[in-house]
């Protein structure tokens, strides 16, 4: 019985033994495992996605020709539209460099836009990560902001060879300096610890006390440039309610974020055309 007893507490003890053994190992050790591991694992993460993509591409042979007729059409269209669209910001773009030499300006901070795919996504309640398909390879830095059509999604912190790993602006870690659209008073913005398969979620603190705001006309939260990397005017989300904080001299109010966010295929990278080599910055 006694045997028996040692055999059954033999994984615990082999799990304790290494814990310890984790724990006191030096964090320069930890980190260099856990970069390897990364990189070790990133091939069949990359060869998975191609796979996803081939798997459309062989799907979309099986349309037929009117329905290709047809998307090829909207299509056009689209583009049409976005022309118009480049050349209004082009000639937006040349009115602010005039201002700016005009009135002795210092010019805002330009971004290189790189577009990246999502190969894999990291979900749970402590932290929200994604990782994309663009790293060393295309000089993403660390800390460089990441956006989508719907606005902010959230930052990069470690890059690798050929990928890199995005915080979400849900999680929990996440935290950045925003403002309410029309309001330039600056508030803090926080990811929350998320719950199940609910919509995800963020928290806003800090918030003057004369906003008001309601479920049929939430405020809209923005990114601004004391946020660091990100540029001024992005969307985060929406405040539907605020209530009054612990100190009683500011609000704070739960931020409802883009449910597209955790079913994201593509997103865009933003690369400062001053920041220094990107090799500088990375893990």
């Amino acid at each position: 019985m006694a045997k028996l007893r040692l055999e059954k507490f033999k994984p615990l003890v082999a799990l304790a033994a290494f814990l310890l053994f984790w724990w006191i190992l030096p964090a320069s050790v930890k980190s260099f495992t856990r970069l390897n591991l990364a990189e070790f694992h990133a091939p069949a993460w990359l060869v998975t996605t191609k796979i996803d993509q081939l798997s459309d591409f062989w799907a979309a042979r099986n349309h037929s020709k009117i329905e290709l007729l047809e998307a090829g059409r909207d299509l056009a269209r689209t583009n049409a539209r976005y022309q118009v669209i480049a050349q209004r910001y082009q000639t937006l773009e040349e009115e602010i460099e005039r201002l700016e030499n005009l009135l002795a300006l210092p010019p805002h901070q330009a971004f290189h836009h790189e577009v990246a795919r999502v190969i894999r996504r990291d979900l749970n309640a402590w932290w929200q990560h994604l990782l994309i398909r663009k790293g060393r390879d295309y000089q993403i830095p660390v800390g460089a902001a990441v956006i989508f059509s719907g606005g902010v999604v959230g930052r990069v912190v470690e890059v690798y060879a050929y990928t890199s790993r995005v915080e979400l602006v849900s999680s929990p870690r996440f935290r950045m300096a925003a403002s309410f659209e029309g309001d330039s008073r600056p508030v803090v913005y926080q990811g929350r610890i998320q719950s199940g398969f609910a919509p995800p979620r963020g928290e806003v603190s800090d918030v003057p006390q004369d906003l008001l705001t309601t479920s049929r006309s939430p405020l809209s939260l923005v990114s601004t440039q004391l946020g660091g990397t990100f540029p001024a005017g992005l969307k985060i989300g929406t405040v539907p309610w605020l209530a009054p904080g612990s100190t009683g001299i500011f609000q704070t109010g739960a931020v409802e974020l883009d449910e597209r966010l955790h079913e994201l295929k593509e997103v865009t990278v933003l690369i400062p055309l001053l920041a220094p080599e990107a090799s500088s910055h990375v893990h």
